[in-house]
């Protein structure tokens, strides 16, 4: 037992010492001694034999529960899934799919990735994985997923039924790396106006951002829509280098500071692509983090508007600290702070996570979704921009110059009943996977198909009755009309995403986005 305790302390003394430079009190009083005993006692005297593994991560998920609500425990497993879309990267076979009456029917092959050098094209349909059998055998996405990934350079096979080929096709090829793209639209909205929608914060955004400013101002972008709405944030450093394209040298970004942690700037370093040109930024109450950190050096420097709703709120700093097994904690360790010195955290009491969570669900009962004056802030967070001196708030999110009130009544209940069945999106992957070829050839460029497509009325018809059999049904026949409109808009989309790309999804979407729409109000 002693061994045990010896090799316990070392253990932690190496894991703190690396992870995060504190000073450590080993003495026979210490809470870390006083730990140590607790977990040795249990795992060896307790009656019924205990999953030691589980009692230690248990003990350390209720440190952290009862500290603020961004302080978090992961298992090996956990990380790797959170850390995925934030590398920018993975491994695997480069297709998007959906699963389509227990077949793997591919949406797209990744451009330049290994499917697409294979010969694998979209509306192929996957059946087997290196003679497993993935068709019709009812296998979870999960498994079929871990199937088709891999490390680089191990070889897959795949059996492919092709519509129009009788006999069954063999794929053989290497995996490699795929590209996880952070930013899921550049395309010109109007000319001169160009628009940027970024999905998250990872460590490929800053070189996707770059390129998205190259591509808009080759074709003639005066203005920027930078569009961070249901943003949720990502890396610091991602938000620092974005905002230092738009950014002059030496403005302030963003400073972090703590109780155990110095005072840290972050400066734009000048030579940005986009200094001088208008910028608007798009923000709603899903917008959070490193999404806040733009969102306020924009709006502190007066180097833009911000347009939509109050953002998330959240002005915490948090450190990973990587444990023997792959499992991580992260722990909050400063506060971030906007140019103005705003703190945008929003309140919370250490421990109420749950209420902290449904903060976004009372704004909507409370009205403030609907109108900004139901907003208050007190004196004392009060602050001025730099420049043109307006009046901001910190403790609360970062409040938009144009509020836009959120339109409750767009997606009727039988919307979203539809969509949340997954209707809309089978019906859809069914109507493109049998009329695609068509469709390629009717219109040659989305402009043809932007003007000219139409979403069939038997398209609808078949909405309607996949529905019915799931006891689906719009109340009277006043809640289908104000459904019909923006059900075909949804359904247009997902079509020129599936014949093109992302960015042809939201250039249909965006024509009806209330937020998009008020932005392009106020360049007239």
């Amino acid at each position: 037992m002693n061994k045990k305790i010896v090799c316990a302390a070392i253990l932690s003394l190496h894991l703190i010492t690396a992870s995060a430079q504190m000073h450590i009190n080993m003495g026979a009083d210490s809470p870390l001694r006083k730990l140590q005993m607790a977990e040795i006692a249990v795992s060896n005297l307790y009656v019924d034999s205990v999953d030691e593994k589980k009692l230690v991560e248990d003990g350390i998920r209720g440190m952290l529960e009862k500290l603020d609500p961004h302080s978090s425990y992961s298992t090996p497993k956990e990380v790797k899934q959170m850390n995925e879309p934030l590398q920018g990267n993975f491994e695997g076979i480069g297709v998007q799919f959906n699963i389509v009456e227990d077949t793997l029917l591919v949406i797209q092959t990744i451009n330049d990735g290994p499917s697409e050098k294979a010969g694998i094209v979209a509306g192929d349909r996957i059946v087997s994985v290196n003679d497993t059998v993935i068709a019709g055998v009812k296998m979870s996405q999960e498994d079929i997923v871990r199937r088709l990934r891999g490390p680089k350079g191990t070889k897959v096979c795949l059996q492919v039924v092709r519509p129009g080929i009788a006999d069954t096709l063999t794929f053989k090829f290497k995996r490699d790396k795929i590209p996880l793209n952070s930013i899921d639209a550049t395309y010109m909205l109007r000319p001169t106006v160009g628009y940027i929608r970024i999905g998250s914060f990872g460590a490929t955004t800053a070189d996707e951002f770059h390129a998205s400013l190259i591509t808009l101002l080759e074709q003639g972008m005066q203005t920027l829509v930078l569009d961070l709405q249901e943003n949720g944030g990502g890396y610091l450093q991602a938000a620092v280098e974005v905002a230092n394209e738009l950014l002059n040298e030496g403005d302030l970004i963003v400073y972090t500071e703590g109780r155990r942690t110095k005072r840290m700037e972050y400066k734009a370093k000048g030579g940005g692509l986009f200094r001088q040109g208008k910028v608007i930024v798009l923000v709603d109450s899903y917008t959070a983090s490193a999404a806040e950190i733009v969102s306020g050096a924009i709006q502190d420097h007066d180097r833009g508007i911000i347009v939509g709703r109050r953002t998330f709120g959240k002005g915490l700093v948090q450190r990973p600290i990587d444990l023997p097994d792959g499992s991580m904690i992260r722990l909050t360790i400063a506060h971030y702070y906007t140019p103005s010195g705003r703190c945008i955290q929003k309140p919370y009491e250490k421990g109420k996570k749950q209420d902290y969570a449904m903060d976004v669900i009372n704004r909507l009962k409370s009205g403030e979704l609907m109108s900004a004056d139901s907003v208050h802030f007190a004196d004392s967070l009060r602050y001025e921009t730099l420049k043109e001196h307006r009046i901001v708030y910190g403790g609360g999110g970062i409040m938009p110059d144009e509020f836009v009130p959120l339109d409750t009544t767009k997606y009727t209940k039988f919307h979203r009943e539809l969509a949340a069945k997954t209707i809309i999106i089978q019906t859809n992957l069914r109507y493109v996977d049998k009329h695609r070829k068509a469709l390629k050839k009717q219109y040659q460029t989305f402009d043809d198909f932007q003007q000219q497509f139409e979403v069939p009325q038997s398209v609808i018809d078949d909405i309607i009755a996949q529905g019915e059999k799931q006891n689906i049904r719009p109340k009277d026949d006043d809640e289908l009309q104000r459904t019909l409109p923006h059900l075909r808009r949804q359904l247009k989309a997902l079509v020129a995403r599936d014949l093109w790309k992302i960015d042809q999804y939201y250039a249909i979407m965006n024509a009806q986005n209330d937020v998009v729409l008020r932005a392009l109000q106020l360049l007239k």
